[in-house]
């Protein structure tokens, strides 16, 4: 029994996060090469939900007004859930008849975004966060795809350029790891979800976003669930930065984790294979069993120091387990950052797995994250 206790909870997280995108790379050559030629102009509306954005909305709303891509309409809608700072008076400085601002009451992110949809006019409903940078292609890059009406969806990327003395040298490592799991899942037609820093939507598909869930993976499989893809454009980049503090990190992970919980018990229909094919497959180890990982590292540990006697295979493997907690608290107690960056990435990692596996449990538990902050993922 502890056998199988070992090699089950060993092999679910190496193939969640290492045999999974190894596998999709294998399979990538057997699919055609997908080609786009870029969209005509099209109508487009921006829509940005911002809570206390004031330092940072007024340079997005101008560089969204200077893309190289002109469309043939162009809407901004600006969102304000309950800002309690300058953020409205600031969006009110950008003179422009193509900006809407919505100074609304404290509600929620999901209510703000279906709020600044209902106001939409245009064919593509583009959502963004107030805080990350675009290029002056980026638009252009994102709407390209939609010139196959296949595709339903479509997701930037975000880039983390500079990192600081702490964790966010993880973040911009696993922002490394998920560009190469989504262009891998876009070359064998399986791109699950898109991030919220940057994504594009068919407005018929738009289904308005529940409470308690994560919103930019409900937005972007509205296209699946219409029998659309979402295609991932790595050219479409918005420069963002990570975050140093362990608590944070750990904070951010319980929310992301419960909300995309929550998110899969709302899309449970795109979890059945026999309906979406190999899109199920990819979201089931993409979404589902990498959240359930994390919660067997302790098991494992477990039932690997119970087979200490058994063979030379389980000595080592518990010697490495205990190393690398060893390097990964080591990192998290140096405050000074003097460690080389390895200590960093591993603590990285802890801080992450351990909000997951708590987050896992708040949803059990009934646990739900209404209300959002910015500055909580600064």
């Amino acid at each position: 029994m502890a056998e199988f206790i070992f090699w089950m909870c060993l092999l679910l997280p190496v193939y969640a996060y290492v045999g999974y995108p190894l596998l999709l790379t294998i399979l990538a050559p057997l699919f055609p090469a997908w080609r786009h030629t870029p969209a005509p102009p099209l109508d487009v509306s921006i829509v940005i939900a911002a809570h206390n954005e004031a330092r940072h909305i007024e340079h997005k709303l101008r560089t969204l007004l200077a893309q190289d891509y002109q469309p043939a309409t162009l809407q901004i809608i600006l969102a304000s859930d309950g800002s309690t700072d300058d953020t409205v008076a600031c969006a009110h400085k950008v003179i422009d008849p193509r900006i809407t601002v919505l100074d609304l009451p404290r509600q929620g992110k999901a209510a703000t975004l279906n709020a600044g949809a209902a106001l939409s006019s245009g064919d593509i409903l583009v959502f963004t966060d107030a805080d990350n940078q675009w290029s002056r292609d980026t638009l252009g890059h994102l709407l390209a795809p939609l010139s196959d009406p296949q595709v339903g969806a479509c997701a930037g990327h975000m880039v983390i350029p500079v990192t600081g003395g702490g964790l966010s040298i993880g973040d911009s490592l696993y922002r490394h790891y998920e560009g190469w799991l989504r262009r891998v899942e876009n070359r064998t037609g399986c791109m699950v979800s898109a991030d919220g820093a940057l994504l594009a939507l068919r407005r018929e598909l738009f289904q308005n976003v529940p409470a308690e869930v994560n919103d930019d993976f409900f937005i972007s499989t509205c296209a699946p669930v219409a029998g659309k893809r979402i295609v991932y454009v790595p050219e479409a980049q918005v420069i963002d930065h990570g975050v140093d503090e362990a608590d944070k990190q750990f904070r951010r992970r319980q929310r992301v984790t419960v909300g995309g919980l929550q998110s899969l018990a709302q899309r449970r229909e795109l979890l059945n294979p026999l309906k979406h094919g190999l899109y199920s497959l990819a979201l089931i180890s993409h979404k589902l069993i990498r959240r359930l990982a994390p919660v067997l590292l302790l098991p494992l540990l477990l039932s690997n120091c119970w087979l200490w006697d058994e063979h030379g295979f389980y000595r080592l493997s518990l010697i490495a387990q205990l190393f690398g907690y060893s390097v990964a608290i080591a990192g998290l107690l140096d405050g000074q950052h003097r460690l080389p960056k390895p200590f960093r990435l591993a603590a990285f990692l802890l801080v992450t797995l351990a909000g997951m596996s708590l987050g896992l449990w708040q949803f059990l538990r009934g646990q739900r994250y209404a209300q959002w902050n910015p500055e909580q993922n600064r």
